[in-house]
């Protein structure tokens, strides 16, 4: 195997604090260069740690991990070379201009001021920030201090770019203009591994998936695959006419109220039937959604499995 095609190795990862208390627990993890990864788990489940231990920002007990085939324990420089990191805390200096705080960052990666400032104008107007760069960060709203937290992670132009929580706290609104830039800059090669709590986030950005439950890996595969193991799901549907009593026989179902019928699918049964039924008895349907994500159904039940619940 071509290690350079591999942005991220992770072999036999520990970390175990002076409490004693085990965060990570021999995590193996490969994510390919190209690719656009979802890192997910509950809190406490070792997901900061791993990215901590990834970005040098916490020694690891032990175990091996490379980026983009530099080892962080013998070719720490170049590895945080190719490494750029969204946390989640805000961690820039709040009276420094947006302007300051980018070309200072880009300093500090050998980056010539006058190519600086060209890639901080860059990516601030690709951002939506260009008009503020000469605002002080402190006068941001928390979705633009999102987004100077990423610009200011690019200014080196990294291989790999991790991103903790990066959309928490984030508007819809804001959080689908974050989703394209996210998926432009990944079209144009950079690999990014995401972590986030919004479910819906991981199922439409990412490719591939590593679920991470008390320091373990429980599941590693693909979005596609992973959906493909959901055995049911739940449907709301609206429907057109009051309903009477609605008879779907096989399946279960609630109504909500008299518009709204909640149905119970399995992956064997199919909505075509419900269809068919509803038309029957001379009702249409108007619309149709998922009650829960359906990525977090599986998560759940993922979670529920490997804790023996």
């Amino acid at each position: 195997m071509n290690k350079q095609n591999i942005a991220l190795n992770i072999e036999g990862l520990t970390k175990v604090y002076k409490n004693g208390v085990e965060a990570i627990k021999g995590v193996d993890l490969q994510v390919h260069e190209g690719d656009f990864f979802a890192l997910l788990g509950p809190n406490g489940a070792g997901k900061s740690t791993t990215i901590g231990v990834i970005s040098s920002l916490v020694n690891k007990t032990k175990g091996k991990v490379e980026v983009f085939g530099c080892n962080i324990d013998t070719d720490l420089e170049a590895a945080k070379a190719h490494l750029g990191l969204v946390p989640q805390e805000f961690n820039f200096s709040q009276f420094e201009t947006l302007s300051q705080i980018l070309v200072n960052q880009a300093g500090y990666y050998g980056v010539p001021r006058a190519e600086a400032h060209k890639r901080a104008d860059k990516y601030l107007a690709q951002l939506g920030l260009l008009e503020k760069k000469d605002k002080q960060a402190r006068t941001l709203s928390g979705g633009m201090k999102r987004r100077l937290m990423i610009a200011r992670a690019l200014m080196h132009e990294p291989k790999l770019l991790i991103l903790d929580e990066p959309t928490a706290g984030v508007d819809i609104e804001l959080r689908r203009s974050m989703w394209d830039f996210l998926r432009q800059i990944n079209e144009q090669g950079v690999t990014i591994i995401l972590t986030t709590h919004y479910l819906e986030e991981a199922e439409l950005l990412c490719k591939n998936i590593a679920i991470i439950d008390s320091g373990r890996i429980v599941e590693n595969t693909t979005i596609k695959a992973l959906l493909a193991k959901l055995d049911k799901e739940t449907f709301i549907l609206d429907l057109k006419m009051p309903a009477s009593p609605v008879t779907l026989e096989g399946y279960k179902f609630t109504m909500t109220d008299d518009h709204t019928v909640e149905v119970e699918v399995a992956k064997s049964q199919g909505l075509n039937a419900v269809f068919s039924a509803l038309t029957t008895q001379g009702n249409t349907v108007l619309s149709m959604r998922n009650k829960a994500n359906r990525l977090e159904e599986l998560f759940v039940g993922l979670l529920e499995q490997g804790r023996g619940e």
